[in-house]
């Protein structure tokens, strides 16, 4: 062994340390933790209970704090340079780093965004990460709706403000009005009693285009961004099955590859055994 060795506990520990970190009891604790941290960062907007125990809370949440740091240093020990290449690990890494920058002067902002923790419960818990990793699959098709989408904005804004901006100026006056109009007609709030009828009102065959535009905005292109994402979601579902499935199968014929070893070399020994038990007698020995 040179000098550049490492020494032979350190496999020992880092496999044991990484049994730890991966195991669910650890799991179970860290998510009690941001749980718990969510609930501690919640009371802290309030000024009565920060007034009575607002010193309790700070000492809680550097402990759930300490926790965070723990769980950070322990996944570096264990996987080194390459806890970098996951993702969730850089997220992980970047929220609790931002916890530990002194909140003083100009950075004073970090303060408030240690909410942030709470968002680590995406990265623990696997259905919430699937849930994740679905949107951001669906992030491309949801663009072209997205295109889609801007375009019929843009035409219905330079039609509505042509259309109804005399009458009303503040609604329709302007073309970013109009589209701003427009997205709260598309969300449904106060759509008919709030705007359209006042504008048919006016113009009493304005329906012929509110109508279509929610129809085709609201219950069509929407609707869209939902089938997508379920689609991404249950794409994601069936690799992650497929992938279990080709795990399972790979250890099945390892473990029938392994029987069948056994099988031969048994096969071998008998064999021996049995030249050996037929030699015994022709070599004259005892």
């Amino acid at each position: 062994m040179t000098s550049d060795d490492p020494p032979a506990a350190s496999p020992t520990w880092r496999t044991r340390l990484h049994r730890v970190i991966e195991s669910p009891w650890f799991q179970r604790v860290i998510v009690a933790a941001i749980l718990g941290n969510a609930v501690s960062l919640g009371l802290e907007t309030s000024p009565s209970i920060v007034a009575a125990t607002g010193a309790w809370l700070m000492l809680v949440d550097r402990f759930f704090l300490s926790i965070f740091v723990v769980e950070i240093v322990a996944k570096l020990l264990v996987h080194r340079h390459r806890f970098f290449i996951d993702g969730w690990n850089v997220f992980d890494f970047i929220i609790v780093g931002i916890a530990l920058v002194p909140a003083t002067n100009g950075l004073s902002v970090l303060r408030a965004l240690r909410v942030l923790r709470v968002l680590r419960l995406l990265s623990v818990v696997p259905r919430l990460r699937t849930v994740v990793m679905s949107l951001l699959k669906a992030l491309p098709s949801m663009g072209w709706i997205m295109c889609v989408l801007g375009l019929i904005y843009y035409v219905s804004g330079v039609l509505a403000t042509n259309l109804f901006g005399p009458g009303f100026p503040n609604w329709f006056g302007t073309i970013g009005a109009s589209m701003y109009t427009l997205f709260q007609i598309m969300t449904l709030e106060s759509w008919s009693m709030g705007i359209v009828r006042p504008v048919m009102e006016v113009y009493p065959y304005a329906w012929l285009f509110f109508v279509p535009y929610i129809i085709i905005t609201t219950f069509a292109v929407l609707n869209l961004f939902i089938a997508i994402i379920v689609n991404s979601m249950q794409s994601l579902h069936e690799a992650e099955s497929q992938q279990h499935q080709e795990t399972v199968e790979s250890a099945a014929r390892d473990e029938r590859r392994a029987i069948v070893d056994e099988v031969a070399g048994l096969r071998r020994d008998l064999a021996a055994l049995k030249a050996l038990l037929e030699e015994r007698p022709n070599g004259g020995g005892p």
